[in-house]
């Protein structure tokens, strides 16, 4: 890709951003440094690997850190013969190696979550031969081990006893120097890591020991006691041992370790590559990005696309971000958007070309998962003011160079992106140009979206077949961006709208449209009417879908309540029920308590009394048969009564709408009938005032006395009737 289509994408900013999620440090400096992928099988697989990674990221299989700091020093002087590693490279030797093995051993036990990751992952060798040696050297601080070999052993063990005998004699010393009271208050310091007497001036010559300083005053010298002092000496020669047999034991390391230098290059390498995998998945976390349809047909099919630096920044500030909606096929290989400035076209441009860089590059995009994508051996932008003082170029001067460029580049794999096309030099010679440069881009087969202001490329775009014209939606009264893409109209550039908008005097506006044809004028007047109809249609569909909402939501609402009612209109005769059996059936227990009282037998009242409870078990079952019935009839009715009250809405609905309509027409008709030849009107929203001069089918032609216009009678407003 050209290092220009880059910046005129502003593909560097999103690698910072990036670069700026990368752990470790390399991974910063190589993320930087991202390209898109040149081969189509390195690229997919890119994807998938990323596509995984942020699948991790959302659910509890979290993959384990990657951090580790880099060992490319260290990697350079295992190549050294006889070198010598210090403890702290051999610790990130140790971390990288044991941070490789834990990520292998993760991705085989979870290969068939991580396919893709897993290969990665596998194709580095797995061996602990590295940490094990390490860890037999140096403890978890860095530090080296006494067990690092038993020469070592014996000359810290050794050490720990001569230290222990300085302690010893120097204790001593001071008890008795100081009881003798030869010493200062302070009593003891520390000279040349050394522990010395404080000893008074006077009585130095009373201390047996050698003078290593004194204070500034003279009046304090430091001592260090004759027994203490060969004892030190004796210390000096085993640290000495211990370094030396520190430096044999690293070099021995040092040198088992350079025979795994390539194995230790294939770690550093992995840990910068999955590290930009996972910076890559926390990009496309932050904006919900996902891996659209990567198909083989000539098809990119953006759904509900974002541009990722604005929607980033807007969701930091709380900001709305505007999604917009394109596709390119072969069928329509090229689309003009056209429309007033700060409208969003630049930002369309730019949204299809940062997406379809990051895709090649081999991240996610924020896309609807719906959206479909295909590759591009070319991306050729031509974005933004290109004047160049280094090298003596105007702006339309660099615009032909460039042109040139895309002409030798161009064909069926190439997609071009051209903001305000033709610009920097005469309307009318410079749009002859585009226009050529636009059918020969056409004839070449290359998908392609631009952006201009010029009438002739709006009409190629509707003559060429598979081309189609573009505008972005603006409000018709307020005349401010909507930021929705249309595909199949031509926008205007609402020219003489803004600028009476911004308080040009309209005896100027007037003026000006005087001296342009008034082909012209009343072209993108209609172009400007067309797409104030659009913004009426999509005012009215949204209207629409938003009281089909309201009327769903009442009749779920009805619904419930319908069965609600039914649910406790059922328990309250079940209750009912209920109660009178058992009415029943205590009366008639009463009755066989009370002849049983007066006769008092026995046998006759315990045969009543199953008699009656046989009774009742019967009716259970009976009951049982019938409840179940019952409750596949009321089913049954129930549905049937909510598809009734279902239909009757939706007739209310559609008896309202007919009178709704039957009351426009009726103004409509009124309308027409007071409006007649010769009135002074004037366009809704409109401060022009001008004569009718002709009314015909519902339309009227105005006269405004340098141009005419046809418009609809229902958006006039009546100024004076004719006298």
């Amino acid at each position: 890709m050209n290092t220009k289509t880059l910046e005129d994408l502003e593909f560097p900013t999103v690698l910072n951003q990036i670069a700026a999620l990368c752990l470790t440090e390399l991974g910063k400096k190589y993320a930087l440094r991202i390209k898109p992928f040149t081969e189509k099988e390195n690229l997919l697989m890119a994807l998938q690997q990323v596509n995984e990674y942020l699948s991790s990221l959302e659910n509890n299989n979290a993959i384990p850190s990657h951090y580790c700091e880099p060992i490319s020093a260290e990697i350079k002087l295992l190549k050294v013969e006889n070198a010598v590693l210090e403890t702290s490279g051999i610790s990130r030797i140790h971390r990288i190696s044991e941070v490789v093995n834990t990520q292998i051993a993760f991705f085989r036990h979870f290969a068939m979550l991580y396919p893709t990751l897993f290969a990665t992952a596998d194709s580095v060798e797995y061996t602990t031969e590295i940490t094990t040696a390490i860890e037999k050297v140096l403890d978890k601080y860095g530090e080296i081990k006494s067990e690092a070999s038993p020469a070592l052993a014996n000359i810290r063990r050794e050490l720990s006893m001569l230290k222990g005998k300085i302690n010893e004699s120097f204790s001593r010393a001071l008890a008795e120097y100081n009881t003798a009271d030869y010493l200062d208050d302070i009593r003891e310091t520390v000279v040349d890591n050394r522990r010395v007497l404080a000893v008074k001036a006077m009585y130095r010559r009373k201390v047996q020991g050698t003078v290593l300083g004194s204070s500034k005053t003279g009046s304090i010298v430091y001592i260090e006691p004759r027994q203490t002092e060969l004892y030190s000496r004796e210390l000096s020669n085993l640290l000495y041992d211990e370094r030396e047999e520190i430096q044999r034991i690293l070099r021995e390391l040092t040198a088992f370790l350079s025979e795994f230098r390539e194995l230790l290059k294939d770690y550093q390498r992995y840990i910068t590559a999955i590290d930009l995998i996972y910076a890559k998945a926390k990009y496309a976390q932050q904006m919900h990005a996902l891996l659209p349809h990567i198909t083989e047909e000539r098809t990119l099919s953006l759904r509900e696309a974002y541009h990722p630096l604005l929607y980033l920044s807007n969701a930091r500030k709380g900001a709305t971000t505007y999604p917009q909606t394109i596709e390119l096929t072969d069928d329509n290989r090229i689309i003009v958007i056209s429309g007033p400035n700060a409208g969003g076209k630049s930002i369309t441009l730019k949204t299809i070309g940062l997406l379809q860089l990051m895709l090649q590059s081999g991240m996610l995009v924020p896309v609807h998962h719906r959206s479909q994508m295909c590759l591009f051996e070319h991306i050729l932008t031509d974005i933004g003011d290109n004047q160049s003082i280094e090298n003596h170029l105007s702006t339309y001067s660099y615009r032909l160079k460039n042109m040139n460029y895309f002409l030798r580049k161009c064909n069926d794999r190439t997609l071009f992106l051209i903001d305000e096309f033709g610009t920097g030099s005469d309307p009318e010679l410079g749009g002859a140009l585009a226009e050529t440069f636009l059918e020969e881009f056409y004839h070449r087969k290359a998908f392609g979206v631009i952006t201009t202001h010029y009438t002739n490329l709006k009409i190629l775009a509707d003559e060429l077949p598979h081309a189609s014209n573009a505008n972005m939606l603006f409000n018709d009264k307020t005349l401010e961006p909507i930021y929705k893409l249309i595909i199949g109209e031509a926008g205007s550039s609402f020219t003489f709208e803004v600028a009476q908008k911004n308080g040009i005097p309209f005896s100027l506006i007037n003026r000006a449209k005087k001296k342009i044809e008034k082909g012209k004028v009343r072209f993108d007047a209609t172009i400007a009417k067309l797409q104030k109809e659009r913004s009426k249609m999509e005012k009215t569909a949204e209207t629409l879908k938003d009281e089909e909402i309201k009327a769903r939501e009442e009749a779920k609402r009805l619904e419930e309540l319908n069965d609600k009612i039914k649910s406790k209109l059922i328990n309250y005769q079940e209750l009912y029920d209920q109660s009178q059996r058992m009415i029943t059936l205590g009366s008639r227990v009463d009755q066989l308590a009370e002849r049983y009282f007066y006769d008092g037998k026995r046998r006759p009242l315990i045969a009543e009394i199953l008699r009656l409870i046989e009774t009742e078990n019967a009716k259970r079952k009976q009951l049982s048969k019938e409840e179940r019935s019952q409750k596949k009839e009321e089913k049954k009715a129930t549905t049937e009564e909510v598809h009734q009250q279902m239909e009757a809405i939706r007739q209310q609905r559609k008896e309202e709408k007919k009178e709704r309509m039957a009351q426009e027409r009726a103004a409509k008709e009124k309308l027409q009938r007071a409006l007649a030849l010769g009135d002074r009107v004037r366009i809704k929203d409109g401060r022009s005032v001008g004569t009718i001069d002709k009314i015909e089918k519902g339309k009227a032609v105005i006269n405004y006395g340098a141009f005419t216009t046809t418009v609809a009678l229902d958006e006039l407003e009546l100024v004076q009737k004719m006298k």
